[in-house]
């Protein structure tokens, strides 16, 4: 059975129009995900886990970005060839979308309620007394006291965590099969964190949807993925299950990720870091991406790009000496 979604060597490159230069913001990607599935995209700051996001979505600011290569398939349909009304018939409806920065991602002109109608609106054909009482019941289900108080709020009038719950309401009104979380609790305070995500992995396993979540956390990811992929400098250099992620990384980056978290580290001890930053887009890079930053690099490795290679089964890593643990 082909993906839900599949992304084929996608290539997306920013242009300094003022410099006149040309970087890379993604290398080329190749990622999968199948019915029901849940894929999270893990890594730092700068290393296009958005990007990725936001070119599934024909998002991109073009320009300065361009897709320079690449295919993105969604339920076997060519997602680069669609016209601006196909994608308003899929945003929402088939692929639904929780952003990082609910405050910023609600109409701060419109009611809860009300945006939340108009999406069901949009690609439902249902009356309006029938949409009101499908909001009042998602607003409810995402755990939102008084909904019929808070559906006629508006979104400064509500708080980061259940402007969020609003998102999330949005985003599975239409019964999409696949949802996009992009860091979803970034915005949000430590205590509201773990509420959002429960509801939120709760709900995708209610309505059997498949999930594309992005996240810089690795933690969150082990109990709630079946399957992860490590992104650096726009490429996914390690794929796996998350307990052959966890237990047997491969590649230096996704040790050092790991050795990073405190529950890793000794106690008493200073935190692990990763010497080094990540990369610019504008910065030419020769052999494999992490070599200046790697402790296990090599000549070649400066020379020679390595590929994405099946180390263990289903468990892939782009690296000329992983770790074989």
């Amino acid at each position: 059975m082909a993906p839900l979604l599949s992304v084929e060597n996608l290539k997306v490159i920013l242009k300094d129009s003022e410099k006149n230069q040309t970087g890379w913001i993604i290398r080329g990607i190749d990622l999968a995900v199948n019915e029901g599935e849940r894929l999270a995209l893990v890594g730092e700051s700068g290393c296009g886990k958005s990007m990725t996001a936001l070119s599934i979505l024909n998002l991109l600011p073009q320009p300065p970005m361009a897709v320079l290569e690449g295919n993105i398939l969604f339920k076997n349909k060519n997602l680069a060839h669609l016209t601006r009304e196909d994608w308003r018939k899929i945003r929402g409806k088939e692929i639904g979308i929780v952003f990082q920065e609910p405050l910023t991602s609600l109409n701060p002109v419109m009611r809860v309620g009300e945006q939340i109608e108009e999406m069901i609106r949009i690609h439902s054909d249902v009356s309006a007394a029938a949409a009101w009482d499908k909001v009042l019941g998602l607003l409810n289900e995402v755990g939102l006291p008084d909904p019929e108080r808070i559906a006629r709020q508006y979104p400064h009038q509500l708080s980061g965590g259940m402007c969020q719950r609003v998102m999330i309401a949005m985003a599975i009104s239409c019964g999409p099969s696949l949802l996009i979380a992009d860091e979803p609790t970034t915005a949000l305070d430590v205590t509201v964190q773990t509420q959002i995500l429960d509801l939120l992995f709760k709900m995708t396993e209610q309505h059997k949807l498949a999930v594309l979540f992005i996240t810089h956390d690795l933690r969150i990811v082990r109990n709630h993925a079946d399957r992860v992929a490590i992104l650096y400098a726009g490429q996914v250099v390690e794929e796996g299950r998350p307990e052959q992620i966890f237990d047997h990384p491969q590649h230096p980056y996704t040790e050092g990720l790991l050795d990073a978290l405190p529950e890793f580290s000794h106690k008493g001890s200073p935190l692990f870091n990763i010497k080094g930053m990540v990369p610019s887009p504008f910065e030419k890079l020769s052999g494999c991406c992490f070599a200046d930053r790697c402790p296990r690099a090599k000549e070649n490795c400066r020379l020679e790009e390595p590929v994405l290679t099946e180390k263990i089964r289903g468990q892939w890593v782009r690296c000329f000496y992983p770790s074989g643990k």
